[in-house]
């Protein structure tokens, strides 16, 4: 099957303040990246600048917001990549935080059918500080496997799976590990799904891309495209094969190093691709279900933080969702980037992540080529959260474009041309 679904309806932001005009002449912008985000800036015929301050688009990394972005002043179209307490989400142990204070709160409303949402995530602890609850728990689930994660880190670096204490105990002496010890390295430990879906006998997980404009009010556009990053070996859960990260792994930087990996196939699947498998395996109406669940775990997940994020109208964020789904066709949350990565290893890799980084600067518009409107298609991005959830196009044959198929290139030539014949009718 053909997965398309398609609207061109747009809409007004609640509470934004349109700008009037966009930058003026070529757009200047800053980077130190040399990767697909430069290739995007260079073919939308924008020049580079080398100045810290005098720029009209920026993409940073972390650090540099860490540094520098509570000395800026920003002016009226400037627009950067990042807000200022980013890490509310994509930080593993405040998204478990924010998480669970939401899911408490509803539970306080007695909005319980809400609440019950809030079941996307493993059951997460912070070590060192968490250690006791842990312990309890870990006993009251005999034989378990968990998973620990140091909170600073990415691409796999430091991850370990253990199911015995003993593990753990060999884990505090090397790392000289005290409770009220302030330069211990923080860890977070989860119960690790132990019945990952798998194709041929393989692991994998989802990256998805969701794209946040503001936070007062919440503004959410999630790219139809994205991809399975799949282990190199078959998995197993025995308790012999805790140790073998290339099993039980899928960040791309420990694949990459796997005895006998192909680098011209890479490790991912098109998220298209997947789906149509998955259609093929348990049938469209489960299919849709399962991506609409983690549509709606990403509109939760941004409802967890929003109270809390810092709104700045010159940020946005480009979050990239990692997702786990269980043999039951449940999906997971494992952890949401700040900056995921922007570099290819496949030309199929380069192709989606030109295209979404390009659709990207369409949306946030600063050459105010669609006059202040809010499209609810743009490229292969769609409007699914603008003040309240959007509501699916009742002509569509599926609940969420998530995963369906892009014709990014012929959607946003129709929206261009529908904006110069409204240019020309006012």
């Amino acid at each position: 099957p053909q997965l398309m679904a398609t609207n061109g309806r747009s809409s007004a932001r609640p509470g934004s303040d349109h700008r009037s005009r966009g930058v003026q002449g070529t757009v200047r912008f800053r980077t130190t990246f040399r990767n697909t985000i430069y290739d995007v800036f260079r073919a939308r015929g924008w020049r580079e600048t080398e100045s810290d301050t005098d720029w009209d688009v920026a993409w940073v990394d972390v650090g540099w917001i860490r540094d520098n972005m509570d000395a800026m002043h920003f002016d009226e179209h400037q627009r950067i990549n990042h807000f200022r307490n980013h890490y509310e989400l994509t930080r593993k142990d405040a998204m478990n935080r924010n998480l669970r204070r939401m899911q408490r709160q509803l539970m306080r409303e007695e909005r319980h059918d809400e609440a019950r949402k809030y079941d996307f995530f493993p059951t997460t602890y912070v070590l060192p500080v968490d250690y006791g609850p842990f312990v309890e728990e870990f006993k009251q689930q005999a034989n378990a496997i968990w998973i620990m994660k140091p909170i600073g880190k990415a691409q796999g670096k430091g991850i370990f799976l253990f199911n015995k204490l003993s593990q753990i105990n060999e884990w505090r002496k090397d790392h000289r590990w005290k409770p009220d010890e302030a330069q211990t390295e923080t860890y977070v430990v989860q119960r690790y799904i132990e019945n990952p879906l798998l194709v041929g006998g393989k692991k994998f997980d989802l990256r998805i891309y969701a794209l946040v404009t503001s936070f007062n009010p919440l503004v959410c556009y999630l790219y139809c495209s994205g991809f399975a990053r799949f282990t190199g070996f078959r998995y197993s859960s025995s308790a012999k094969k805790l140790g073998e990260s290339y099993m039980h792994l899928t960040n791309v930087a420990i694949q990459k190093t796997a005895p006998g990996y192909d680098a011209d196939a890479g490790c991912k699947w098109p998220l298209r691709q997947l789906k149509l498998y998955l259609i093929g395996k348990f049938g469209a109406a489960a299919t849709d279900k399962l991506f609409a669940e983690m549509q709606e775990m990403i509109i939760a997940s941004l409802l967890a933080v929003q109270k809390v994020m810092i709104q700045d109208k010159h940020a946005f964020e480009m979050y990239g969702y990692d997702i786990m789904v269980d043999d039951q066709l449940k999906p997971w949350l494992i952890e949401v980037n700040s900056s995921p990565s922007l570099s290819a290893d496949t030309p199929t890799d380069y192709e989606l992540k030109f295209g979404l980084l390009d659709d990207l600067y369409t949306i946030i518009d600063v050459e105010n080529r669609l006059g202040g409107a809010v499209e609810e298609t743009i490229g292969g991005f769609q409007l699914i959260y603008n003040g309240g959830r959007v509501k699916p196009d009742q002509n569509a044959c599926y609940t969420t474009r998530l995963g369906c198929f892009d014709d990014r290139q012929r959607q946003l030539k129709r929206l261009h041309k529908a904006h110069r014949r409204r240019a020309v009718a006012g």
